[in-house]
């Protein structure tokens, strides 16, 4: 994300709220920003799932940061898909790519724009406040060569039906993403050590 909230805001017809941490790097468990309820806000990526060590005894919660469009109905996902859709600006989504220990990063984004719009659902928790997850659908040919899951990218004229119309106007949204994509391969490592 290399757009500042009131950057979001505008282009997305919204209000900001107040500036946070968010980075320009998102990464699960950490601050991004999302439209929700007509306002650009910060929360936290993913979904809080509840741990339990070998013994039972409660661990930190894990980020649950992507819902496949075909778990959209199970109860973990499903209240957030009725209810509490968001629009997640992106400036481009990185996916792993190449051997086991030797990942590096790939990167995804659309030729014609600075920042594009990825589907998504939000909720409150006791355990970080306001979450969000992303949508992901079955990869489109440019994403698929690396991986066979890719975000919903929503087009303008969709921002709407995904935010406010109907559980299957939105369900009708989840395609792979049907334009060109602009893909740039680095060696970059996936995981940081």
């Amino acid at each position: 994300m290399t757009k500042g909230a009131a950057e979001v805001a505008s282009l997305f017809g919204g209000a900001a709220d107040p500036p946070g941490n968010a980075g320009e790097s998102v990464y699960p468990g950490y601050p991004g920003y999302v439209m929700a309820q007509g306002r650009v806000r910060q929360m936290a990526w993913g979904f809080p799932l509840a741990m339990k060590g070998k013994n039972g005894q409660p661990l930190k919660p894990k980020p649950v940061n992507n819902a496949r469009t075909d778990k959209l109905d199970s109860g973990f996902w499903r209240p957030s898909f009725q209810a509490r859709r968001c629009l997640i600006p992106v400036s481009e989504f990185a996916e792993a790519e190449g051997e086991r220990g030797a990942k590096t990063r790939t990167w995804f984004s659309l030729p014609d724009r600075e920042l594009f719009a990825v589907a998504g659902i939000w909720r409150d928790t006791p355990e970080w406040g306001p979450t969000y997850s992303m949508i992901m659908t079955d990869a489109c040919p440019h994403v698929a060569d690396v991986h066979d899951r890719m975000p919903v990218i929503l087009q303008r004229e969709s921002w709407a039906d995904w935010l406010d119309g109907s559980t299957d106007a939105a369900r009708l949204l989840c395609q792979p993403y049907a334009a060109d994509m602009t893909v740039r391969r680095t060696a970059d490592p996936w995981v940081q050590r």
